[in-house]
């Protein structure tokens, strides 16, 4: 094992504390301890803190602060923003795109309908927009669910092209996306995680337009208030510390990890058999996934580990288990060997060519011991 620190490449699963989320943390954790429902001092402060986070997700996202809750998860806040949208409609039929994270999937199977649908996509990833404009439109249908951009492949959903029947809402995953690009503007509910960028995790964001039927499908109160139990106060105002920081310097990050990403894509497809996958330019920008034929995606995580750099195989969204990506099969591609490598805001330029001559002797290394 390398002797050298590591270079951290896999923030697409989740990224260091923002240094803005971190001092904020710190100075919260003194405040913000009380339960924020309670009328005395200390709990009037944990409202306020709170409340301020609220606001400040809000305005990110372009939102009113009362369309804007706390879960305890990204994953938690596709649960209940997707389930809560057909039990307020009484519909049960989910639709959603093939690659969806597995989180929308679990909700989809969680509901025994007739009705659910996964709509088919293209090599790059993109969804088949007649496709799912038909599915929409079958009866029982109580919602659609279409992310922003893939967590897997870093592919952008054409998602403000969407047209639904009028009576179907339209969740948006922009766990992926939220911070790297600019979102989508045609949802009805909208979620995210903050571990993603750069906040504290165990803190989502569920965001319901006002108009949309939406209603707590969990054992709880409704509304967007009070959701998952008692809050983590400090964790909510870090998240939306992180998540202001993070919007202002995204012009700079995102312009250098596009041409770094492009440069990664460029040398992994100079290797002989191996095959970059999702969209060129319609892309996250700090994203990039290969598969590596001859090679076993756990193989090269470990040789790339030895020689200093973190990367990610296995389907993102269970990578533990290395199961073959549903993502990579819906599209039709390499599902062995795959390799997710997706930057931090810090990635030099130098580790980037560090990585691309660790990768090239990595997969050497591979086939010469198959005796390839």
């Amino acid at each position: 094992m390398s002797s050298t620190p590591e270079v951290y490449l896999d923030s697409a699963s989740s990224t260091r504390l923002h240094p803005a989320a971190r001092d904020t943390l710190l100075a919260a954790l003194d405040r913000g301890y009380a339960d924020p429902r309670r009328l005395h001092g200390a709990g009037r402060d944990a409202r306020l803190l709170l409340d301020n986070a609220r606001a400040v997700v809000a305005e990110c996202l372009g939102v009113r602060p009362d369309e804007v809750g706390f879960t305890a998860s990204g994953t938690d806040a596709v649960h209940r923003g997707l389930l809560g949208l057909t039990a307020a409609t009484g519909r049960d039929g989910i639709v959603h795109s093939a690659v969806e994270h597995s989180a929308v999937l679990h909700a989809a199977q969680w509901r025994d309908s007739p009705v659910h649908a996964s709509v088919p996509v293209d090599a790059y990833g993109v969804v088949d927009l007649a496709a799912l404009a038909a599915a929409a439109g079958a009866h029982g249908v109580g919602a659609v669910a279409l992310q922003a951009a893939n967590q897997e492949v870093g592919t952008l959903q054409p998602v403000d092209e969407v047209d639904l029947p009028g009576v179907v809402p339209l969740l948006v995953d922009a766990a992926a996306a939220l911070g790297h690009v600019d979102l989508p503007t045609r949802w009805d509910a909208l979620t995210a995680s903050a571990h993603k960028w750069g906040g504290p995790a165990g803190v989502g964001v569920l965001a319901v337009r006002r108009g949309t039927r939406w209603t707590n499908p969990f054992p709880g109160d409704d509304g967007l208030d009070d959701m998952g139990g008692f809050p983590d106060v400090p964790a909510a105002l870090a998240a939306a510390a992180a998540l202001q920081a993070v919007l202002a310097e995204r012009a700079e990050v995102a312009a250098r990890q596009f041409a770094q990403v492009e440069r990664i894509r460029s040398a992994a497809a100079a290797l002989p058999d191996v095959e970059v996958v999702g969209h060129p330019t319609a892309r996250l920008p700090h994203l990039v996934t290969f598969s590596v034929l001859y090679a076993g995606g756990d193989e090269i995580v470990g040789e790339l580990a030895r020689r200093g750099y973190g990367v990610a195989s296995g389907s993102a969204c269970t990578a533990s288990t290395l199961e073959p990506s549903h993502v990579l099969a819906a599209m039709g591609a390499l599902t062995h060997g795959n390799v997710r490598v997706s930057l931090a805001r810090d990635t030099t330029d130098e580790q980037v060519d560090g990585f691309c001559s660790a990768l090239a002797d990595a997969v050497a290394t591979i086939r010469e011991r198959a005796g390839l």
